[in-house]
């Protein structure tokens, strides 16, 4: 009985903590289009191309030689 009162509260805290990872980043392309994103893309695929997705779900791919800069929001 005591595992289920002290497990909730140590879930919840986990929860939390890993909410608090998440950095909006913006990916700037070369022609100035900019993304938006939960997280720091940091996927490269093995053919060249950036797989993220931005902050409505939408997936997006680019070329690596199209992007322009990637860097955490203000």
């Amino acid at each position: 009985m005591n595992i289920r009162f002290l497990g909730l509260p140590l879930v919840a805290v986990a929860l939390l903590a890993l909410a608090g990872c998440a950095s909006p980043t913006v990916v700037t392309l070369q022609n100035g289009t900019q993304y938006l994103t939960e997280d720091t893309p940091n996927t490269r695929t093995a053919d060249g191309f950036y797989e993220f997705e931005d902050i409505s779900g939408r997936k997006v791919r680019v070329r690596a030689d199209e992007v322009a800069t990637i860097r955490k929001e203000d």
